[in-house]
């Protein structure tokens, strides 16, 4: 027998992580890969695998620390066969398994009146409030002090609930439970004078149910509703007609499965394409505003994000420099990526970067809607499923399979002419790819 200290393999672009959860406890045995403590920082929840079997003999950090790569975790007791049989797999750094991956977020420019209000509120505090680095983060967004804000977590945690809860009260024009003296309904205020939300008990009317949001759903609500808030969504809603790409796909994955290749071609492969060639021409759509919202960044790199659909919630992998790779690299990339996401094994790497998002719903059922844009991004593609209608072609009403897009942008980069330009034109290319060509 013999004792392994394990320790925190490589976790990406972050510098520190905070120990939110400890998943085992000193004489637990545990196995080569199995998670031992969750971590979040501002942008992922992930959990830290075993790189050896054993026994738990020692913790060397608890609830609440901040780690880095390197280390140490907790001592193991292996015996000499286990250290042996793991080294030669512990020589790359160990796979990270994150639980959602949260959009980076930028400070995004005060949109409102409510937003400035609540940007006035952050003033220096003597304490330092018990919050996690995704709480602190978005509350430098929101601009609130979190020193007014009280954390119902452990140990008095701050929450995103809390933040959210706290916001809402502003909003409403109330003073929250630390005393804090909301904004004047009559002056410069928040100025919506909304009604408090409604809390309601409603187990009078009948049976009722609590369930608890999965962990993705809670981290992610809150970017969500920032994006939702504080960009000014307009939707684009148009159709592509796919006759015969649909039919070269066919074509196409008829031709990889007599070969017997592991190549399946996906219609939203061909829309990766496509959605790189419409960035190219229209630049805007590829950038992100800087932090004071007077400038652009635009982006000589096209990376695009996709929604994945789990057992949990959607996550968004990312497949990098689509303008690079072909139409059969990109549909191996999704698939694997897919099937990481549905498991819970994406690295925190596999979930940034994107310029661009697409989220699909083709596979479901629908005939449009407006997905919500993923700051720091300024648009995002959203497909529905396609079906045959009745086209004129000059002469006569003729079958084709038409699949409907719905582009949101950001108005305050992209005009409402410039987005329906950007729509015509990625339809222009579904409808024939050979225009990529040009």
């Amino acid at each position: 027998m013999s004792m392994v200290e394990v320790k925190v393999p490589d976790i990406g672009d972050v510098s520190e992580v905070e120990v939110i959860e400890l998943m085992v406890k000193v004489g637990d045995t545990v196995k080569v890969d199995q998670s031992l403590i969750t971590v979040e920082s501002d942008k992922a929840s992930m959990e830290i695998p075993s790189s050896h079997a054993g026994v738990v003999k020692e913790f060397k950090i608890k609830l609440g620390d901040k780690v880095k790569e390197g280390t140490l975790v907790l001592v193991l007791e292996a015996d000499t066969t286990t250290v042996a049989a793991s080294s030669a797999s512990t020589s790359a750094p160990a796979a990270l398994a994150p639980v959602v991956a949260v959009p980076a977020p930028v400070v995004a420019p005060v949109a409102s009146a409510a937003t400035a209000a609540l940007a006035a509120l952050a003033n220096p505090a003597g304490g330092i409030p018990h919050a996690s680095p995704s709480v602190r983060k978005f509350a430098r967004e929101l601009g609130v002090d979190l020193s007014h804000v009280a954390g119902t977590g452990i140990k008095a945690r701050i929450t995103h609930e809390d933040l959210q809860n706290y916001v809402k009260g502003m909003i409403a024009g109330s003073t929250n439970t630390n005393g804090a003296a909301a904004a004047s309904k009559g002056g410069s205020g928040v100025g919506l004078d909304l009604l408090a939300w409604p809390s309601l008990d409603f187990s009078k009317q009948g049976q009722t149910e609590l369930l608890s949001l999965s962990r993705i759903k809670k981290l992610s609500g809150p970017n969500l509703h920032r994006n939702w808030v504080m960009i000014p969504h307009v939707t684009q809603f148009d159709e592509a007609d796919i006759t015969e790409l649909e039919e070269f796909r066919k074509q196409a994955n008829d031709s990889f499965a007599k070969a017997k290749s592991l190549v399946k071609l996906t219609m939203l492969a061909f829309v990766f394409k496509a959605s790189v060639a419409a960035l190219k021409k229209f630049p805007a759509f590829n950038s992100s505003l800087d932090g004071k919202g007077k400038n652009l960044i635009l982006k000589h790199y096209y990376n695009i994000g996709f929604a994945v659909d789990t057992p949990n919630g959607l996550v968004v992998p990312v497949i990098k420099d689509v303008d690079k790779k072909g139409i059969s690299q990109i549909a191996l990339e999704m698939g694997e990526l897919s099937a990481q996401a549905r498991e819970g094994k994406l690295k925190p790497a596999d979930m940034q970067g994107a310029t661009f998002t697409i989220s699909s719903l083709g596979g479901i059922s629908g005939t449009a809607f407006t997905p919500i844009i993923n700051a720091p991004e300024v648009a995002i593609l959203g497909l529905s499923k396609a079906s045959m209608k009745p086209v004129w072609d000059g002469k006569q009403f003729v079958p084709r399979l038409m699949m409907p897009i719905s582009l949101s942008y950001d108005h305050r980069v992209v005009d409402g002419a410039m987005g329906a330009r950007f729509s015509v034109y990625l339809a222009e290319i579904l409808a024939d790819m050979r225009k990529t060509l040009l």
